[in-house]
């Protein structure tokens, strides 16, 4: 069961102390988006580049733009150990997934809240982790999406089908209410973001949650 904090709701002024501050969690959670696929603005590059020389943990980048056939291999090149691009928005998601493990990342598909995961089981030996969002892509803090559960199950599912060691990853208001019906449905990486960066000590709510979400290992 592994953490990945999200710097969404860290404080951006401080990037490299509030890395600091979850150097106890197995990830570094860092969203890219380009105000085109989701209305929103955040990292780009040159960012990222900067938070991989300082972070204490990998870095597990959320590309949440447009053409990531195009941008995301850099992302992998530039040293984030785990790159996750939107089925959504890629071309040739086949391809780009054998990309980004030939430049030493590890490789992930990221499926939005309206979109199926069943056109896309057959990407699985091309892939490391699927991403499940639980809440509509662009903004922090916002409301777990339960009813995504299901999908979780199925990749959990397919996962099982077709062996071999594929990472289920949950987004979007993970919490200490809400990250146990996650790991049940099969979800092995949490990202949180408030969860973690909003509580009083950062060490011991991802001590929390990775307590909360083991009790719950799926078979």
């Amino acid at each position: 069961m592994q953490i990945s904090p999200s710097i969404l709701a860290a404080d951006f002024a401080n990037l490299e102390a509030q890395l600091a501050a979850i150097g106890s969690a197995d990830w570094a959670h860092v969203d890219v988006m380009d105000n085109h696929f989701v209305p929103n603005l955040t990292f780009g590059l040159p960012v990222v580049e900067a938070l991989i020389k300082v972070s204490p943990i990998p870095i597990d980048c959320h590309l949440m733009i447009d053409d990531p056939d195009r941008w995301a291999p850099a992302y992998a090149e530039a040293g984030a150990q785990s790159v996750t691009f939107h089925v959504e928005a890629a071309a040739h998601p086949q391809q780009l997934a054998r990309a980004l493990r030939a430049a030493g990342a590890r490789a992930g598909l990221a499926l939005k809240p309206g979109t199926a995961w069943e056109p896309y089981a057959g990407l699985l030996p091309e892939l490391d982790m699927v991403l499940v969002m639980t809440v509509e892509p662009g903004f922090g803090g916002q409301s777990f999406m339960a009813d995504q559960m299901p999908k979780v199950r199925a990749v959990r599912d397919s996962v099982r089908r077709h062996g071999g060691e594929v990472w289920v990853q949950v987004d979007g208001g993970v919490s200490a209410e809400t990250i146990e019906q996650c790991a049940e449905a099969g979800a092995d990486v949490f990202v949180a973001g408030s969860a973690v960066y909003g509580a009083d000590d950062a060490a011991a709510a991802i001590a929390d949650l990775r307590a909360l979400a083991t009790r719950h290992t799926h078979a």
